[in-house]
C-alpha cells in the first residue's frame, strides 16, 4: 500500500518553503505527496514580495479533489493567511473525515514577513488546534496562540504548551529553534509526559522553510503507520541532518534552503 500525505499549504515561489518544502520532504522519506494550495507568494530567500490568496471555494474544490480519489493517510496543515481560508479548511476535512492531521501554525515567514492576518489567529484556535492531532507552533507562534510572551525556557515552553492543551488541542511539539544556548529543544507535551527532542544548534543562515519541513516530517512518519513519538523523533532526526547540509546548496542571496534530498544527492 502507498502511503499518502497531503499539504495544505502556501507555495513558496523560491522553492524553499510552503508546498514545495512539503512535498519535497515526503518524497525524500517515500511518501506519495499531494496537495491543496491555499496561497501563492512572490517570495525569495531574502523576503515575501506579495500574497494571492486562493478563494475559499477553489481551496475547498481541491481537498473534495484528493480525498474523494486518493486514500490520505494523514494531513499537514501550514499557510492559512485568511478566515474563510481557515473555515474551508475545516470544513473540508471534517467532511472527509480526515486523519493524523499535523497543524503548522505559520505567521511569520523566516525573513520576519507576516503571513496569518491577526484576525485570524482566534479562528486557527476555534477550527483547527482541537481537530489536529498535534500542533507544531515555534516560540513566537506559541506565544500569539497562548497570549503570551515568548517563551525564555523550557519552563515556559511546557506551560504554554499546556495552554494551548487547555484550548483542545490534544499534542504540542512547541520548538525551539528560536531560542538560545548549544542545543535546540523541541518539547512534544500530551496527556502523558514530556518528550524532549534535542539536536545540536548549528550556527547557519540556511533555516528557510524549517517549520515546513518538520512539520511535513512528522505527517510522512504518520502516514507510514509511526506513532506520534517515533514520528516526532524521525522528524527531528531529519531536519536537523537537513540543516546541517544545507551549506552544500548555494541558493539564493538570504536565508537558503534546507538539503531535503541530502541522503538522495549524495549517493547519486
Amino acid at each position: 500500500m502507498t502511503a499518502i500525505a497531503v499539504t495544505i499549504a502556501g507555495s513558496d515561489s523560491s522553492g524553499g518553503a510552503g508546498i514545495q518544502a512539503d512535498l519535497k520532504t515526503f518524497a525524500a522519506l517515500g511518501v506519495y505527496g499531494a496537495s491543496v494550495i491555499t496561497a501563492l507568494t512572490a517570495q525569495n530567500t531574502q523576503g515575501v514580495g506579495g500574497i494571492h490568496d486562493v478563494p475559499a471555494d477553489f481551496i475547498r474544490a481541491q481537498i473534495d479533489a484528493v480525498f474523494s480519489d486518493l486514500d490520505v493517510a494523514a494531513v499537514k496543515i501550514g499557510m492559512l493567511s485568511q478566515v474563510a481560508t481557515i473555515e474551508a479548511v475545516a470544513q473540508g476535512l471534517a467532511a472527509h473525515r480526515a486523519k493524523n492531521i499535523v497543524l503548522d501554525p505559520v505567521m511569520v515567514a523566516t525573513s520576519g514577513d507576516r503571513l496569518l492576518v491577526p484576525e485570524a489567529v482566534e479562528a486557527l484556535r476555534k477550527e483547527l488546534v482541537a481537530r489536529a492531532l498535534v500542533v507544531t507552533p515555534n516560540l513566537l507562534e506559541a506565544a500569539a496562540l497562548a497570549g503570551a510572551s515568548v517563551a525564555r525556557n523550557k519552563q515556559e515552553m511546557e506551560v504554554q504548551a499546556r495552554e494551548l492543551l487547555a484550548q483542545g488541542a490534544r499534542n504540542v511539539l512547541i520548538k525551539g529553534g528560536h531560542g538560545a544556548g548549544d542545543e535546540s529543544v523541541d518539547l512534544l507535551i500530551g496527556q502523558g509526559e514530556v518528550v524532549r527532542l534535542s539536536a545540536k544548534r548549528i550556527a547557519t543562515k540556511n533555516l528557510h522553510g524549517t517549520g515546513c519541513t518538520l512539520s511535513s516530517a512528522i505527517a510522512a512518519g504518520l502516514a507510514k503507520g509511526l506513532d506520534l513519538n517515533s514520528a516526532a523523533q524521525q522528524a527531528k532526526a531529519y531536519v536537523t541532518a537537513a540543516i546541517a547540509a544545507a551549506q552544500e546548496l548555494h541558493v539564493g542571496h538570504g536565508h537558503g534552503p534546507l538539503h531535503h534530498f541530502h541522503a538522495i544527492w549524495r549517493e547519486s
